[in-house]
């Protein structure tokens, strides 16, 4: 059964898309924001802020074909409520990192919780969007399911890409059930031991939906049917743990990040199975294990180069969350080949040439 949620939205979207009007035709740059709990994620941007706040709610939603639409200015934690009531959730469990975040700044960053090697990204999910171009008009990308999604998929082009190509409206997405059973466990194991492990229930069908190492120990959750959960607990042994530690961990709330030791924040995307990565000065405490170790939290006072350097040998990349002492980062990300900046480039000047959408937002140049 198909039910809606909300009233029409019309004047709120014409505001904001007669507002980029406006701008394209000036030349002035906009600076998207929804929450503003993500705005260290990139550059900062100078230009006029643009609010999507007041463009919320959910439109559509289908809790039997698991699909649901929603306005970007919605906030994050409206809709997993929505979903909840339903026995549903966001699979890619975005982070929050304040109470403002919207679903807007979960499409705009892209970013993933603990469960996105087992169960998907962001993107994964996108099913189609509304987007406002540089002229002002809303157009419609994609659809309601994956069929629809054919030629240039612009709808999945939008997730990370930060507000810079153009203003997301709307967005329809895949959702799947709650599990029916969620238990964590804590093991003691050095860090080498750890991914032997997890190199190894890899190749089994365990149900592992999120693994981290930290402090000289394995943290996993299990999540699925209640025999498959209670039969694998068992089988692995190891503590109980809190099941907040995985919110914990989404929301950077952990001791770990909270840490004032004057080094940058890094975080390490690297392929399944990559071993430790040996940086001259870094032990063990300053590195957190998440993703079964694909996505690596780093504290580290060695300069840039050598960081992504490691990363890139690795076949990763690495980018810089917070600089030393906390400072902001002017190239957060890591810097693109020629050949594939000469592409953001391209797409920039066509969908935003006059640079109206978060110019700088990812890159200085674009």
């Amino acid at each position: 059964m198909v039910t809606t949620h909300d009233i029409p939205n019309h004047d709120a979207s014409q505001a904001l898309a007669e507002r980029i009007r406006r701008a394209e035709a000036e030349g002035t740059p906009l600076r998207i924001v929804g929450g503003d709990t993500k705005a260290f994620h990139g550059r900062p941007v100078e230009g006029e802020a643009l609010s999507t706040r007041e463009h919320r709610g959910i439109t559509e939603y289908d809790p039997v074909e698991l699909i649901v639409s929603v306005r970007t200015g919605t906030p994050l934690r409206e809709l997993e409520a929505a979903l909840a009531a339903n026995g549903q959730m966001l699979p890619c469990e975005p982070p929050h990192f304040g109470e403002d975040a919207t679903v807007g700044g979960m499409v705009a960053t892209g970013l993933s919780g603990p469960r996105r090697p087992w169960a998907g990204s962001v993107r994964d999910f996108v099913l189609g969007t509304r987007i406002i171009t540089r002229q002002g008009s809303e157009q419609r990308f994609g659809g309601q399911v994956m069929k629809n999604v054919a030629g240039y998929d612009l709808s999945r082009l939008m997730v990370g890409a930060q507000g810079t190509l153009g203003l997301i409206t709307e967005v329809s997405m895949k959702v799947l059930p709650l599990p029916g059973a969620s238990r964590s466990l804590h093991l003691d194991m050095p860090l080498a031991r750890a991914l032997e492990k997890l190199s190894e229930w890899g190749r089994q069908p365990l149900p592992i939906s999120a693994a981290a190492w930290l402090d000289g120990a394995l943290h996993l959750r299990l999540e699925g049917g209640p025999s498959s959960v209670a039969a694998t607990a068992e089988r692995l042994g190891g503590d109980e743990l809190k099941p907040d530690f995985w919110e914990a961990l989404r929301e950077q709330r952990l001791a770990f990040f909270a840490k004032d030791d004057g080094r940058a924040l890094w975080r390490l995307s690297l392929p399944h199975h990559t071993p430790v990565i040996e940086l001259p000065g870094v032990n063990d405490p300053d590195v957190l294990y998440d993703w079964a170790g694909c996505q690596r939290w780093l504290r580290s006072d060695l300069d840039a180069e050598a960081i992504r350097q490691a990363a890139a040998r690795a076949g990763g990349h690495a980018t810089c969350l917070r600089g030393a002492g906390g400072a902001p980062v002017d190239e957060p990300f890591t810097p693109l080949p020629p050949v594939l900046a000469q592409y953001h480039r391209n797409l920039k000047a066509e969908l935003d040439p006059q640079g109206i959408f978060n110019p700088g937002r990812l890159y200085a140049a674009f």
